[in-house]
């Protein structure tokens, strides 16, 4: 390392050890915010475009293989993560050589590993759109927009990777910039290829592939700009201690997203016997649902560096300090969300899809996730700060638990016991269920911290 590097390194330590928690997990979150926002308006795009394709079964599509994105993110999200929490870690206790390491070597495991998905995803395309949870209706759109979609699953992951390490080195704008331009980009191009060029549904993922492939450029330059650690090739270890270490910090991750996107394959295939319009309607709802989820994570994620950093130095009040400061604020914003898309419920799902029966059930479903949309703040500031502080079985539990231990089997108890109603109120039983768990597993946590910081 040079000098200057190792200057601009130093004043990053100070400025992520001294400066006042609140102001610096604000400054942090705001780019984190943006980019989180951006990024759900981009996958909200799609879903608005091919909406004007007056198809129920277009529409569909599209959220049919959001299941397959999430999985793709996923595995983003494994690596990103895995590799962040680490780098965030030995950069508090200011060892520049792993996290230069390990930076290197989450970038291209995940490279190869969206290689893999690519390639057994066009092999295997049809049994894939099947599982799913495509009906027969919506199975020609859903292989035209999966096929172009596995196209790009090389450098979503490894974006996804550069995003969450600039992230977790502090360097949020560099990340912002990266996921940003892509998004803007999207949303110029799905009118442009759906309709301009008549491609249909395909013609949206042209789009987002082409979008995320220009935001990947960008974030790589950013890793060569501002202190940043770089990426080198010759830095890749294929060393057991460094994916223990990836495990440990993605594990949660993976779980998570991984879950989330079989919830999303199990509500499909329960809202399947209700028609189209409900699979429709459920998918704009969780589109809907992520975006107002994705202000209150990009706030959580200027929490994740600043939590790293201080907790590799030893500074454990700072860390409860954040956590506080977080819960608070994202309990009051998400309160104030939740009033909000319960009064206007109609009229947003409206905006997705203007077909009576969609609105209908989606409108319901909406308003049952808005009455529980405030415990949201406890769950996931309390997930972040146990997987950034690597305590990886607490973090996973309570990542599992909202999309996958409580929800999985509840999708199916409550549409038994009360058909689409059922289906409609199963996202807010599970967000009850998973906050009474979160509490204990939190506070045990914290009290393990005031134990490490007296004397």
């Amino acid at each position: 390392m040079d000098g200057h590097m190792d200057e601009k390194q130093e004043q990053k330590f100070h400025r992520m050890t001294e400066t006042p928690v609140g102001r610096l997990i604000c400054r942090l979150a705001l780019p984190c915010i943006v980019s989180m926002l951006v990024t759900s308006f981009y996958n909200m795009a799609d879903t608005f475009f091919v909406g004007m394709l007056k198809s129920n079964s277009a529409t569909g599509a599209v959220g049919v293989v959001f299941s397959l994105m999430a999985i793709i993110q996923a595995v983003g999200f494994f690596f990103g993560h895995g590799s962040g929490n680490f780098i965030s870690r030995e950069l508090g206790k200011q060892n520049y050589e792993d996290a230069s390491n390990m930076a290197a070597t989450g970038f291209f495991s995940a490279l190869a590993a969206g290689a893999l998905i690519c390639v057994l995803g066009q092999i295997f395309l049809e049994p894939l759109a099947m599982l799913l949870g495509s009906t027969a209706t919506i199975l020609p759109y859903t292989k035209a927009y999966l096929r172009v979609i596995l196209f790009g699953a090389p450098w979503m992951t490894s974006s996804l990777v550069l995003n969450n390490q600039l992230r977790y080195q502090g360097s949020a704008a560099y990340a912002m910039v990266g996921i940003a331009s892509g998004a803007v980009l999207n949303i110029g191009l799905d009118p442009l290829l759906i309709f301009g060029l008549n491609l249909g549904v395909a013609g949206a993922a042209w789009a987002t592939i082409i979008s995320q492939f220009v935001g990947f450029c960008l974030l790589l330059a950013g890793c060569a700009k501002g202190g940043n650690l770089h990426i080198h090739i010759s830095r890749v270890q294929l060393r057991l201690p460094y994916y223990i270490q990836i495990v440990r910090g993605g594990l949660p991750s993976l779980a998570r997203q991984g879950l989330a996107s079989v919830a999303a394959i199990c509500l499909n295939r329960a809202a399947g016997p209700y028609g189209d319009s409900a699979i429709a309607a459920m998918g704009v709802v969780q589109r809907i649902m992520m975006f107002s989820a994705s202000a209150m994570i990009g706030f959580g994620q200027g929490f994740q560096p600043v939590c790293g950093f201080n907790y590799g130095a030893k500074l454990y009040g700072r860390v409860k300090e954040g956590f506080w400061f977080c819960v608070k604020t994202a309990t009051l914003f998400l309160t104030a969300v939740g009033a909000l898309g319960a009064l206007f419920a109609p009229q947003l799902i409206a905006l997705f899809r203007d077909d009576p029966e969609v609105i209908q059930i989606g409108t319901m479903a909406l308003r049952c996730q808005c009455l529980t949309l405030c415990l949201s703040g406890w769950i996931v500031m309390s997930n972040m700060m146990l997987q950034t502080i690597g305590k990886t079985a607490g973090a996973t539990f309570i990542a599992m638990s909202r999309q996958g231990i409580f929800f999985i089997p509840l999708v199916y108890i409550l549409s038994h016991a009360f058909g689409l109603l059922g289906v409609e109120m199963t996202q807010a039983a599970s967000d009850v269920l998973t906050f009474l768990c979160a509490i204990p597993v939190q506070l045990h946590a914290l009290r393990e911290l005031d134990a490490m910081d007296s004397p």
